[in-house]
């Protein structure tokens, strides 16, 4: 069974819906058989390699609020990351361009460490305040995970996957995808937003049974006697 996710690495419901999908995975019956594969979403395309400032001053001027009334928003949305596992730095985190962030976390599919390189950056924005967009602070984070630096930085001075980050944002159009994070289960279940553990696990369960009908077997001695229609033949 594979699922795809379309989520963005400066999104914090993104980084809520990973530790919660990953709570579903641990305790569905088949996890072993399953693939996750992540795909890139662009929540601000348009967004410059470095935003200046921090993310409550952008919320602030975004939203025309006061500062405190964004650090609620901030504050709000920490406590509930905590709960899933996460200690967030909202209040400092520096975003920027997402659209290297995506290209190395295609590289890291390429070399079977695609969840790592993702939960690397993901960490690097919500938690660590670091500068999403800056090519220096990303190749430190990719080799991290476990990225060569050399490749790295190749991929990081040329367009390498850019193609594949465009057909990502291109098939989540096709989906309707609007926001994200985005669960996407055998390309037949969507499962929108950071949804609690249970209801994650079942969709997986739902998927899992609708891809693994029960076959039912005759032995050599024919079908056995059963009741049904309500009643029972005697």
């Amino acid at each position: 069974m594979q699922v795809e996710i379309w989520s963005d690495v400066v999104c914090p419901w993104c980084a809520i819906g990973k530790r919660r999908f990953e709570a579903a995975l641990e305790r569905f019956e088949h996890r072993d058989e399953v693939t996750v594969r992540w795909r890139s979403f662009e929540l601000d395309p348009t967004a410059p390699q470095e935003r200046e400032g921090t993310l409550l001053e952008h919320l602030a001027e975004k939203y025309g609020t006061a500062p405190e009334q964004a650090r609620g928003m901030v504050r709000q949305m920490s406590e509930t990351a905590a709960v899933d596992g996460w200690e967030f730095d909202l209040e400092n985190a520096r975003g920027g361009n997402t659209v290297d962030a995506h290209r190395l976390i295609h590289l890291g599919a390429e070399h079977g460490i695609q969840d790592a390189v993702k939960e690397r950056l993901l960490r690097a924005y919500v938690a660590e305040r670091e500068p999403i967009g800056d090519h220096a602070a990303l190749t430190r984070l990719a080799v991290e995970a476990g990225l060569d630096e050399t490749e790295v930085g190749d991929l990081l001075a040329g367009d390498r996957f850019l193609d594949a980050v465009r057909a990502d944002q291109r098939q989540a159009q096709a989906y309707g995808i609007s926001g994200v994070p985005f669960f996407v289960v055998d390309a037949k279940y969507g499962v929108s937003g950071a949804q609690p553990a249970d209801a994650l696990l079942q969709v997986l369960e739902t998927a899992w049974a609708d891809a693994h009908p029960i076959q039912v077997l005759t032995p050599a001695g024919g079908a056995g006697e059963t009741c049904a229609d309500g009643s029972c033949a005697v």
